[in-house]
């Protein structure tokens, strides 16, 4: 197998480390706009030096982020490169347009380390809905917001603090909107949903709400009713279609998602006939994440395509009602108050992120005991 890499930031790092070890595979060309010095692969600038290499049959993507990484990948699969990328935002925006194209063209498209870094969680799912329907999945997807969530919980700190802890470690970026937002687990959860249950989610139909929000003082409230916080994401067949979201989720202590600590990830899938499965793991990190790329190359050697044939378009449902604990300007009616914030009779997953998109300085965590 040879390799066209772009990208030579963290991920692309460890890739070219683990596949220097290897004979059945090498990288030829790598494009990035550094320049490191190599003994072994050309570094290019120019992306098109890639495209018409036909000695390369495969393109790693770590670039990251949507462009230009969209149109390097869309490019190298029309010149006939099979493609394996980290990146769950390119393939959960382009999905309609990525996965379509690479059947058509007879190509192999894999993108297991975008969710659950070293987890290999897109190919566990790969493997159960073989033999059974999977019927959700659910989960902590994203490290830096566990970290944080973490942080406070067990140490007492403030969200600020426990950012700037992320921060130092290396476990939040600095600008961190992405990761505390909830965006990067909707990416996470968006392709997961797809692949589990062989659709093609709308996904701004998918409600999401982040942790930034959060207080000490939140903290401290559901630390008194034996509960902690966690973001969390989750999709699931429903007799409408689909129901998903992204959300702070309050946890009971002693509970798996309770106890992951720091930046690690438990995602779970609930299968017909073996019932709930969990994985867990660092859910990035250079060789974690390295690993699950180059386990994809593996596969691609060995001629498999993407996890699933299908990609029905989808409704989505979020009629299911949750209480949820509200701190911030709620209007609605009230079952009890915690602090400053109160706790809510049920109310439906859709109205209430409705309500949280109109205050957005609001935070909002929906109690798992119903789930």
């Amino acid at each position: 197998m040879t390799i066209g890499l772009l990208g030579f930031g963290v991920v692309g790092r460890g890739v070219y480390e683990i596949i220097a070890s290897r004979q059945d595979m090498k990288i030829a060309q790598i494009c990035c706009l550094e320049d490191p010095s190599l003994p072994d692969v050309r570094v290019t600038r120019d992306f098109q030096t890639i495209v018409r290499d036909e000695t390369i049959d495969t393109v790693v993507e770590a670039m990251g982020g949507l462009h230009p990484a969209y149109e390097f990948v869309r490019a190298a699969m029309e010149a006939g490169k099979n493609i394996v990328t980290s990146n769950k935002a390119l393939v959960a925006a382009f999905y309609d347009d990525l996965i379509p194209l690479a059947r058509e063209k007879g190509l192999k498209f894999r993108c297991t380390a975008a969710v659950g870094g070293g987890i290999g969680w897109l190919s566990e799912l790969e493997r159960a809905r073989r033999v059974q329907t999977i019927c959700q999945v659910r989960g902590i997807m994203n490290g830096t917001c566990n970290y944080i969530l973490d942080s406070m919980t067990r140490l007492g700190l403030g969200y600020d603090e426990a950012l700037k802890q992320a921060q130092a470690l290396g476990y939040a970026e600095a600008r961190p909107a992405t990761d505390v937002e909830g965006i990067d687990t909707w990416h996470k959860a968006i392709l997961s949903s797809n692949i589990a249950f062989g659709v093609s989610v709308d996904r701004e139909q998918v409600p999401v709400a982040g942790i930034h929000t959060i207080t000490a003082a939140d903290v401290a409230q559901f630390t008194a009713h034996g509960l902690v916080c966690k973001l969390m994401a989750s999709g699931s067949r429903t007799e409408a279609g689909y129901s998903g979201c992204v959300q702070p989720t309050l946890v009971k202590e002693g509970s798996l998602e309770a106890a992951v600590p720091r930046n690690y990830n438990l995602i779970t899938l609930e299968g017909a006939h073996s019932g709930p499965m969990s994985f867990y793991g660092q859910g990035a990190g250079r060789y974690p994440t390295a690993y699950n790329v180059v386990q994809d190359l593996v596969d691609v050697q060995l001629g498999k395509g993407f996890y699933t044939a299908e990609a029905k378009p989808v409704s989505v449902d979020n009629s299911r009602s949750l209480r949820w604990y509200v701190r911030g300007g709620w209007d609605g009616q009230i079952r009890e108050r915690w602090g400053d914030g109160v706790i809510t009779p049920e109310v439906s997953i859709a109205v209430m992120h409705s309500w949280r998109k109109a205050h957005p300085e609001a935070f909002i965590a929906a109690l798992a005991d119903q789930e």
